[in-house]
């Protein structure tokens, strides 16, 4: 347990636990009309310490963490948690799946914001030992940014085991430096009391509202506490929030907030509590701590986007495991070269942490706000006390609500980027679903039952040795690859293999649940492999131990077909508008090769070329 609380420091807690760095900061900097006064800073301290209690204390830790599919959390496990897949689009599953796909989305621009303000941030410690550096701020970030995306395809498994002992020296300097502040200054602590916070909006009016835009920086590393939940389990990362992390995270902001008060006029506050012999060292472990934090951000997106391929919601991409002892370390290299584009853009274009604060916030807030009414229907799915469930999230939707109106007002000044982001991928999510749909019925169309394909063979057809293997659906018609054989080949293995690959809405299936297996007679076998929506996919791993299902295949003497499809956009069928299946064929003209993706082997595959009109 000491470890997985260790662990869970630093990969759970890396978000999060870098806020400091600049959030009080932009609570009073980054508006115009909120004085740096006393009644202001205990108001502002009153919002950060009761935003921290209510979102991840209450809301994360103790509510939706419950909603857990398998073990397995984030917002696609709690939409595979619906099984909406396969439901009427006019459904409110099928609305929900929705939903939770475009909150989906929007975590890639949480992807692209977090390590671009994170490492910013804490480059800028140097502005406070000299002005000096205000020139190389911007060149150092993007020196260290692109390491880090340089060093994701060699994996984080050996950097990753540095991970919690740093964060737990990061955690413990926020709390001694915080603490040294406040016993300056005990008085802060009256912040406490949530009284302070109610007469900082009654003092403030609006001006008070759109500071919450930038208190919810403190919390923006909430669903990270959700979506790691299986790497570790609920309850190490629960005793390392409550053990160390939010007392930490508290001592710290009220520590900044003892130095305004005797300081009103600082500008880094959270850098300025440091001695000034401790400044350099402190701007090394902040930096360390925010490349962490961006590194858990990365593979968290790289871990999405396996979801959303498993799930069959965008192309099948190239998926590099990076070790071997480690199911979750894999890396996608397209992903990583957009992210890095897209974050070296940011840190050119903003330019400072203060100008990307404001565009942070509106995708994670949106995304909370989605997260509580999924997580608000998967419990009354699994029949919990819809009154007490419609409270819990009633009362939890009034504070994600005012949090997510708070940062509408940031959409202006960048807010927007994360949004378009979030509606591109969303937009390639619906169109790759819906190009399949076409492509599925055109496969149909022309097809006969395979019951009716099977019993008319000829008792005279050549069949030759070996087993032939065909990757197919599993729907009731002969699969057209198949057909395509048997018309230009004209022979049949001794032993034909329909094999389909589903992706349960589980996070993991055991290895006695992967196949299933039907006799259709004839020589004809339909294979059935299972995978959850977490796992690698390996046919010829898992037809190794056909046996044991009570299936006999001689891998070396069975030959893969694959069907190769190319797509021709026409007018002339009904389907989607003509640029948008253009673009659906570039898409499947660069997705992977279904024989890389399956792991076979190249010299097993004949590919069979078939042109369809969508």
């Amino acid at each position: 347990m000491p470890f997985l609380c260790l662990a869970a420091l630093g990969i759970v807690y890396g978000d999060i636990g870098t806020s400091p760095i600049y959030a009080l900061r932009e609570a009073f900097y980054a508006h115009d009309g909120i004085a740096v006064a006393p009644a202001n800073i205990y108001g502002v301290l009153s919002l950060i310490f009761w935003a921290l209690i209510i979102v991840i204390s209450i809301k994360y830790l103790t509510v939706v963490m419950r909603a857990g599919n398998n073990g397995e959390g984030g917002i696609i496990a709690l939409v595979a948690l619906l099984n909406p897949w396969k439901t009427e689009k006019t459904s409110r599953r099928y609305l929900l799946m929705l939903l939770g796909l475009f909150g989906a989305a929007l975590l890639y621009g949480d992807g692209t914001i977090t390590p671009a303000i994170s490492v910013l941030s804490a480059i800028e410690g140097l502005e406070v030992a000299t002005p000096a550096f205000t020139p190389y701020v911007v060149p150092i970030t993007i020196a260290i940014l692109v390491g880090l995306f340089l060093i994701q395809k060699r994996g984080t498994a050996a950097v990753g085991s540095l991970f919690g002992p740093v964060m737990l020296v990061w955690f413990s300097a926020l709390a001694l430096l915080g603490a040294a502040s406040i016993i300056e200054h005990p008085t802060v602590l009256a912040a406490l009391n949530p009284a302070h916070a109610v007469q900082f909006f009654a003092a403030n009016g609006t001006a008070a509202f759109f500071v919450l835009g930038t208190v919810f920086l403190v919390v923006t590393g909430g669903e990270a506490l959700y979506a790691d939940m299986g790497h570790f389990g609920i309850t190490p990362i629960r005793i390392a929030w409550f053990g160390l992390v939010l007392p930490a995270l508290v001592l710290n902001y009220f520590g900044q907030g003892a130095l305004m008060l005797e300081n009103p006029d600082l500008r880094q506050p959270f850098y300025e509590m440091a001695p000034s012999w401790g400044l350099y060292p402190l701007v090394g472990l902040a930096t360390l701590a925010t490349v962490i934090a961006s590194q858990a951000v990365i593979s968290g997106v790289f871990s999405l986007t396996r979801q959303a391929v498993q799930l069959g919601q965008l192309p099948r991409l190239n998926i590099v495991q990076t070790s071997r002892q480690s199911y979750g370390q894999i890396y996608i290299p397209a992903v990583n070269w957009i992210l890095m584009i897209a974050t070296i853009g940011l840190v050119i274009g903003f330019g400072s942490s203060s100008n990307l604060a404001a565009a942070y916030g509106v995708a994670v807030s949106m995304d909370m706000v989605i997260t509580t009414i999924l997580a608000f229907f998967v419990a009354y799915r699994w029949d919990w006390s819809p009154r007490l469930a419609g409270v819990i999230a009633a009362v939890l939707l009034v504070v994600d609500l005012a949090f997510f109106g708070a940062n509408l007002f940031k959409v202006p000044d960048g807010g927007w980027y994360p949004l378009a982001l979030a509606a591109a991928i969303f937009f390639l999510m619906a169109t790759w679903r819906r190009g399949r749909e076409l492509v599925g019925r055109q496969l149909r169309e022309d097809t006969e039952p395979l019951e009716d394909f099977i019993a008319g063979l000829d008792d005279d057809a050549y069949r030759i040795d070996g087993s032939a293997i065909f990757m197919t659906d599993a729907g009731p018609r002969t699969p057209p690859m198949l057909l395509h054989h048997l018309r230009h080949n004209r022979v049949l293995h001794e032993q034909v293999i329909l094999l389909t690959v589903y992706t349960q809405d589980v996070p993991q299936v055991p290895a006695a649940r992967r196949m299933e297996i039907e006799d259709l007679g004839r020589g004809f076998v339909r294979v059935q492999l299972h995978y959850g929506f977490m796992q690698a996919t390996n046919v010829p791993v898992a037809l190794r131990f056909a046996s044991e299902f009570g299936l006999d295949v001689d891998l070396e003497e069975s030959t893969f077909y694959v069907g190769r499809e190319t797509l021709i956009p026409t007018t002339e069928r009904p389907g989607m508008w003509i640029w948008r299946e253009r673009l659906f064929a570039f898409m499947s003209r660069n997705a992977n090769r279904a024989t890389a993706y399956y792991r076979i082997p190249p010299e097993r595959v004949v590919e069979l070329g078939i042109q369809i009109e969508i």
